[in-house]
């Protein structure tokens, strides 16, 4: 007698797929941006400067009333220091005169054969200007002109992809039962091609 039932497993499948693990790295850019200051050329002069002070040798030709009164004080003050001197040694040579000895005589020589005779000639102006002067300068200044560059760079950046698997089931595991006799009669004896079982035999 032939199977009745005809029974058929199907096993699963699946399907993988591995990613590997790598680095990806973005390239940076730069940029750069170039400005320009400018120079240029300074030059500063100072001439020389000549300071001139005649006030001392006009008032030594002309003297301002205050120079003059002062000057007549001090040739007053000196006169009578020289007239008191003088009747000094007068008085002294008289006094220490002796009886024979005739001191007038003498006293007249001194007076007329003495010192010299001021002429009041004397050289004009008699004291010369006062000069000064501050020396001249000179700068030069000359400044070249300066490029400043800006970079602008941006870093390479990295980035870390994980490794993957991936699994996809395409067929799932199954139990195929197929019927493979013929149909069943109940009760047996309406089955067309039933044949009686012979018990006595």
């Amino acid at each position: 007698m032939d199977p009745l039932i005809e029974i058929k497993t199907v096993p699963i499948e699946i399907q993988m797929k591995v990613t590997r693990a790598h680095l990806e790295y973005a390239r940076g850019t730069a940029q750069v941006e170039i400005s320009r200051d400018k120079g240029g050329l300074n030059i500063r002069s100072q001439p020389i400067q000549v300071n001139l002070d005649t006030f001392e040798a006009r008032n030594s030709v002309m003297p301002t009333t205050a120079t003059l009164i002062r000057q007549q004080a001090q040739a007053g003050v000196q006169g009578a220091y020289q007239a008191t001197a003088v009747l000094a040694q007068k008085g002294r040579m008289m006094m220490e005169a002796r009886i024979d000895q005739d001191v007038i005589p003498q006293l007249a020589r001194q007076e007329t054969t003495g010192d010299p005779v001021n002429l009041n000639i004397r050289f004009l102006p008699s004291v010369g200007p006062d000069i000064s002067w501050d020396g001249g300068e000179m700068s030069i200044r000359y400044e070249m002109d300066k490029l400043n560059f800006d970079w602008r760079m941006e870093q390479m950046s990295f980035t870390f992809v994980p490794g993957d698997i991936e699994f996809t089931m395409t067929q799932r595991p199954d139990v195929i039962i197929k019927y493979v006799g013929g149909p069943l009669y109940v009760p047996p004896s309406s089955d067309p091609d039933y044949e009686p079982v012979d018990v006595n035999a």
